[in-house]
């Protein structure tokens, strides 16, 4: 196999001429597995499979199959594989919330990027926060890095209807609240989402981000949507284990692709695929790590993006149909076509954008709309601000008519409407007094949560998709108008605002809102505010939020460090650390 032209970082372990006893000391013990000193020293590029799946991570799981395909790969091509543990994240099952994992695997990958002999990475994600936590770890380090998604579920069916995940429970929890369904009608429906192996199979957060992936020019074409069952899976897994190798010699880092451009393209992508909103901090920590910044005009550019992809929540189908109609290549290509996305970025394949978008498929009408006939004329996230918060978004794709005929229709002031607060201090008060007739919840309220953000929470909890009363939901309304500052699950339908930033554990807006106040909201505009008098705001107490205390030493570590959503939650002080494979680690011993 031809070696590399440069020295490689991992010789500097290995291959060391100036320290003997140091060479030995770091070879030794790598030979109790039976991998020879001749490999390890021959100049062969040393790919690091970053393994993201276990049983503690059932949507990565499917990963610890793909391993070694991953492994064939590299080998193929010439390469060394070495495969490490990554942080378990389990969105459905870590409390208080999988947010606060996304920076402590961060933390992790950086640590072993940078530490150990790897020349280059695959890493693979799955579950929604293990792609921006390993993105942002590979413009740290900035060793050539490439993503290999697991795939989502094949399609869920019930009783012959498309049930996706994550979606299901938000339908089928309405369902239950109006009687339509019982107890176990609303188990049978939400377990038959998840036929098979592989992450949601909805445009949701895992599904988005690693389109959001794809789009960024870090995984190869067509890689997103794979069904993780499919053996297509296992074939580009090959793929990706034999580029990597290519990528080391080419010294391809993720610091030549991960522009501003390249952003633009993945928020640009994120509205035509009506992804979710959790793309917005994702992205935005992202780029941090990639010494950029997004701005909020960045995120309003592309309100006016049309909906393409017909997929649930926004849509119809799921995400099997997806990959077999053309997945995220087609989208992309629709959107270069209508000069919506640069073609000249650099991606992982080492060909330009534009270049490996050629052969994506055309638009089928259906399960992908074309420029010209969306599913709806825009779909990107409106960016509001007032005097409730300076950022939050709100995802339109998912407005459906019944919710825009009830707020959004009034001829005299098209666009905006007003509506009483409701406000929630957790989601345990939430609900705890939802279905209480004091509150006197009806048509014309707005549902307000908060204490759920960065600080308040910890790690900002995905509950601002908050569900009517059971009144209202049994003479057909399913959903009011919500607003917090927490996230909202990627799977679903709700029209919420969020990601509000200050939270009120920040002093934020919020922490001055009071049940009965009147919010306005502008969408043509873009505001948000409390009608609350000036002089009255500033005799309220901003000390409302309850913020439970630090159930772990890490929680503690985070609220002391973490930035706000607008900021994407990163941890404050961390963007500084750029390229640190340039400064080789000291010698331990």
């Amino acid at each position: 196999m031809t070696q590399s032209k440069q020295r490689l970082r991992s010789q500097d372990w290995f291959d060391n001429p100036d320290h003997a006893d140091l060479t030995a000391l770091y070879l030794e013990r790598f030979m109790n597995y039976g991998i020879t000193p001749d490999e390890l020293r021959s100049g062969r590029p040393i790919i690091g499979i970053a393994q993201s799946g276990s049983d503690l991570a059932p949507c990565n799981r499917g990963h610890l199959a793909h391993e070694s395909r991953i492994r064939d790969g590299i080998r193929d091509a010439g390469g060394i594989p070495i495969v490490f543990p990554t942080h378990p994240i389990f969105e459905n099952c870590r409390r208080p919330t999988a947010a606060l994992d996304r920076n402590l695997a961060y933390l992790g990958l950086v640590e072993i990027m940078n530490g150990y002999p790897l020349d280059g990475v695959v890493l693979t994600t799955g579950c929604d926060k293990t792609t921006p936590s390993a993105l942002m770890a590979a413009s740290t380090v900035d060793i050539p890095a490439i993503v290999l998604s697991g795939g989502p579920m094949l399609d869920g069916w019930h009783n012959g209807e498309r049930v996706g995940s994550g979606t299901v429970i938000w339908r089928a929890r309405r369902k239950l609240s109006a009687g339509e369904i019982t107890r176990d009608d609303f188990l049978d429906e939400a377990l038959d989402s998840a036929p098979s192996a592989g992450h949601c199979n909805t445009m949701g957060t895992a599904l988005t981000m690693n389109a959001m992936a794809e789009a960024l020019g870090m995984s190869l074409p067509g890689c997103a949507a794979i069904p993780a069952p499919f053996r297509e899976r296992g074939q580009i897994a090959f793929r990706t284990g034999m580029r990597i190798v290519e990528m080391v010699r080419e010294d391809l880092c993720p610091s030549d692709i991960l522009t501003k451009k390249a952003f633009v393209n993945a928020i640009n992508t994120c509205a035509a695929l009506g992804g979710s909103t959790n793309a917005q901090p994702h992205l935005n920590a992202m780029a941090l790590h990639a010494g950029l910044s997004l701005s909020a005009e960045d995120w309003s550019s592309a309100y006016d993006i049309p909906l393409l992809a017909n997929v649930q929540p926004s849509g119809e189908y799921l995400g099997e149909s997806f990959h077999r109609a053309g997945g995220v290549p087609s989208i992309m290509r629709e959107l270069m076509e209508n000069g919506r996305l640069d073609g000249n970025c650099r991606t992982v394949s080492g060909e330009t954008m534009s270049a490996q978008l050629v052969s994506a498929s055309v638009p089928d009408g259906d399960v992908i709309r074309s420029y010209m006939h969306p599913l709806k004329e825009r779909a990107g996230f409106l960016v509001l601000r007032g005097n409730l918060f300076d950022f939050a978004i709100m995802k339109t794709s998912v407005i459906s008519d019944a919710f825009a005929e009830r707020y959004l229709s009034n001829p005299e002031q098209p666009g905006v409407f007003e509506a009483r607060a409701v406000v929630f201090e957790s989601s345990d008060d939430y609900l705890a007094r939802i279905n209480d007739p004091a509150l006197n919840i009806d048509a014309h309220c707005i549902l307000v949560i908060r204490g759920a953000g960065p600080l308040g929470w910890p790690g900002s909890a995905e509950v601002v998709n908050m569900q009517p009363p059971d009144h209202l939901l049994k003479i057909g309304i399913s959903s009011l108008p919500t607003l917090g500052d927490g996230r909202q699950s990627g799977t679903a339908d709700s029209p919420s605002i969020l990601n509000a930033s200050p939270e009120s554990a920040a002093g934020g807006g919020l922490s001055l809102l009071r049940t009965d106040d009147v919010i306005r909201i502008d969408i043509k505009n873009g505001s948000c505010d409390m009608l609350v008098d000036a002089e009255e705001l500033r005799r309220r107490d901003k000390g409302t939020a309850k913020i439970p205390e630090a159930n772990t030493p890490w929680e503690k570590i985070y609220r002391e460090n973490v930035a706000q959503l607008e900021d994407g939650g990163i941890l404050k002080g961390a963007q500084s650390f750029r390229a640190t494979k340039n400064r080789l680690p000291r010698h331990n011993h």
